[in-house]
């Protein structure tokens, strides 16, 4: 047809993006009561921007997409999880940086060894036990917590409004059974910024 332009632009990495965005869009007007802190269009571009960085993540073949979690508030991205490499981790917060609406990058990913399957089986049951723990505890508001374990090592990441739960979440992982140290990579949410005239 005269006008249709038929040029693959990006191929099937650039569909995959763009998918995982719209799916982002679309999860992010669904759980909108959920993000009471943050209005209706914040929660959307926050979605978005967390879709697109997952699905730069999962489109690079440098990364293992699977073993990073990304959580974005107020446009700031937090990377977390468990990588084999400083290489991996660089490119992690290098390709979430280069996405377009992100004001800054958070890296709290940890390099470790891959443990064997015994191990992960263990440190699953640890995650379980974490979050069960944390779920009990009503002081910590759970929800907005990502809960991930390697060889005993608990991390926590994701956005927490206040010092006093970020503390009380470390407090009450590291008292499950199984925890051998608690890395606390929960960030205190940004505060507001007054918009200019």
């Amino acid at each position: 047809m005269p006008g249709l332009d038929r040029s693959n632009r990006g191929g099937p990495r650039r569909a995959l993006v763009l998918l995982v965005a719209a799916l982002g869009g679309v999860v992010a007007v669904a759980s909108l009561p959920a993000q009471a802190q943050k209005s209706a269009g914040e929660s959307l571009d926050d979605s978005t921007i967390n879709a697109t960085v997952k699905a730069e993540l999962i489109a690079n073949a440098s990364t293992k997409a699977r073993q990073i979690n990304v959580e974005t508030y107020k446009s700031v991205v937090q990377l977390s999880g468990f990588v084999e490499s400083e290489t991996e981790k660089a490119d992690a917060e290098r390709i979430a940086g280069e996405v377009g609406g992100v004001r800054g990058v958070r890296n709290s990913i940890v390099v470790a060894v891959h443990p064997p399957v015994s191990q992960r089986i263990a440190d699953g049951v640890t995650t379980g036990r974490v979050k069960a723990a944390l779920i009990a505890d009503k002081a910590v508001h759970s929800n907005q917590i990502n809960v991930e374990t390697r060889a005993g090592v608990v991390q926590l990441s994701g956005f927490v409004l206040n010092e006093k739960r970020r503390e009380r979440a470390a407090f009450v992982a590291s008292r499950v059974e199984g925890v051998q140290r608690v890395e606390n990579a929960l960030v205190i949410k940004p505060e507001e910024r007054p918009s200019t005239p």
